[in-house]
């Protein structure tokens, strides 16, 4: 005791500055926060949904329609692929979960079964087969989907959708939104601070899936009123006022993936708000060559199989850039300008439930935790004073004071969200932060009634006692881990909030304590401890 270690020092007080800079910005107006210094930290605690208000959202991934799309993806794949190898087929369709087709000459059923497997069912080692293509009577090829490769595929849907969902909010402005997954298909999104659902959920849940197809002109439009489509087209609906739909080709010239910008723009002969995107090099090469092989044809924008435009290719169109057309206000053109560059879903989703949280709600949380900490301090101190005495109580608070800085220190660093079951973390750590001193002050008694030296008994009670607590705060260690990846929204928020918690209260109940209890020792050289 009499010979405390530098270093601990050191780290007691680079714990305590640092505790203090980084707590400090949260109780400044933002206007001084934004004029300090750029070295000096400016972030302040991250309220979440119940604390400062917001929406909530929550989807399931449609892993239906996932499938269904994949489907019709594999029989359009497998109509380009027989039409090269000059094999006929007939009755090819995506029907009760499968693609069947039936080949017209029983010779080539071996050379159509290897060249369809070459192209989709073979895949690299290692990787998870996605499709089973096998034979079946009359000359029949039946294609299905693996379910392994399946549940694979849609998983990785789900994951993609979160990163899409993400840069779509941060597009929008909207700070620091918590999304995260729940279950096997199901994304949970919580926009603090957002106070239009509507809005949200309409730049979320859109798929923003964009095609540039081409209308099939050449067909009889009494045939196509009559249902009789020709293979390898589809009939899509369209917005752009001139025709209630089109019939265009069903494969894609273009599609999304390819473009690298979209922005909010004006046209210029008519003045009213568009979209201009910008594409990447294969897009741009792809863009010229079609635009070129099919000048005085209608080229068709498509997004989520709707048709928002369908202009005339009146010429070759270089450099990969464009406009998109329709009947589009300011606000509608910068949100699909904002999907777009987003990236498109790889899945769609459902609102399952829909949530919108007030900032007075939030106001009033953060006034019933505030006052709940105030109480719960006020009696802890009150406690350690009255059995310990103003010396040793004393410096038990002052470590949890210290235990309180470095606490919203680090959260305000980590920008981890903190909620109301998070102000119940904090405040049910600082409460039990004392127990660590109430077993080093027991344990000094002990020593001194057994005999010991001052000296001896004030260094047996940290090192008897550090086992103990040690134990203690595992166990906190262990239910918040344990809480922590099994739970979800606010369960997570106060889970990382005790482990955060346990943490700092190890460090200041040990080493503050410590090196304050050596300070007063030297300082003093006391006969007799205030606590025998």
């Amino acid at each position: 005791m009499m010979n405390l270690a530098r270093w601990k020092v050191i780290l007691v007080l680079l714990a305590t500055v640092l505790g203090l800079l980084f707590t400090l910005p949260n109780l400044l107006p933002s206007q001084v926060r934004d004029s300090l210094p750029g070295f000096l930290p400016k972030n302040t605690l991250h309220l979440g949904l119940d604390l400062q208000g917001g929406s909530y959202l929550l989807y399931s991934v449609d892993t239906a329609a996932l499938r269904t799309e994949r489907l019709t993806n594999i029989a359009e794949d497998v109509r380009a692929i027989l039409k090269e190898k000059q094999i006929a087929i007939t009755d090819l369709a995506s029907l009760n979960g499968e693609v069947g087709l039936r080949i017209t000459d029983a010779t080539q059923v071996g050379d159509a079964l290897n060249a369809i497997r070459r192209a989709i069912g073979v895949v690299a080692a290692g990787q998870q087969r996605e499709v089973v293509v096998d034979t079946a009577p009359d000359q029949r090829i039946r294609i299905t989907l693996d379910p392994a490769g399946f549940d694979a595929e849609a998983a990785k849907a789900v994951d993609q959708n979160i990163e899409v969902i993400r840069r779509r909010i941060d597009q929008m402005g909207t700070k620091e939104p918590d999304i995260s997954r729940q279950g096997k298909d199901r994304i949970v999104i919580q926009a603090a601070g957002e106070s239009d659902p509507d809005r949200l959920k309409l730049i979320i849940g859109q798929t923003a899936k964009l095609t540039f197809q081409m209308v099939d002109e050449t067909a009889d439009p009494a045939d196509v009123a009559a249902g009789r489509v020709p293979p390898g087209d589809e009939v899509l609906a369209s917005t752009d006022g001139i025709a209630p739909s089109y019939l265009v080709k069903r494969r894609a010239a273009i599609t999304g993936e390819m473009l690298t910008n979209a922005q909010t723009g004006f046209d210029q002969q008519t003045g009213s708000p568009d979209v201009q995107f910008r594409m990447n090099g294969q897009g741009s090469t792809k863009f010229a060559n079609i635009t070129r092989e099919n000048i005085g044809k209608r080229f068709a924008i498509v997004l989520d199989r709707k048709i928002i435009s369908a202009p005339v290719i009146q010429g070759v169109i270089p450099g990969g850039s464009g406009n998109i057309t329709g009947r589009f206000t300011t606000e509608t053109a910068n949100d699909l300008s904002v999907l777009l560059r987003a990236g498109a879903l790889p899945a769609p989703m459902k609102v399952e439930e829909q949530r919108t949280v007030g900032a007075e709600l939030g106001a009033d949380a953060i006034h019933a935790g505030t006052l709940s900490a105030v109480v719960g301090l006020a009696a802890t101190m009150v406690f350690m004073l009255l059995i310990y005495g103003g010396l040793f109580g004393g410096i038990s608070l002052i470590a949890l004071a210290v235990n309180a800085l470095m606490i919203i220190g680090v959260m305000s660093f980590s920008q981890v969200t903190l909620t109301l079951p998070g102000i119940a973390g904090l405040i049910l750590t600082l409460a039990v932060a004392v127990d660590a001193n109430v077993l080093i002050y027991e344990r000094m008694r002990d020593e001194l009634r057994g005999g010991r030296t001052l000296i001896a008994s004030m260094e047996a009670g940290f090192s008897r006692a550090w086992g103990t607590i040690f134990d203690a705060n595992m166990t906190h260690i262990f239910s918040a881990g344990i809480m922590f990846m099994l739970g979800a929204g606010t369960v997570k928020g106060f889970a990382w909030t005790l482990f955060i918690g346990v943490l700092t209260t190890v460090f200041s109940a040990i080493l503050v304590t410590q090196v304050l209890l050596a300070w007063w020792f030297r300082t003093a050289r006391p006969k007799t401890l205030p606590i025998a």
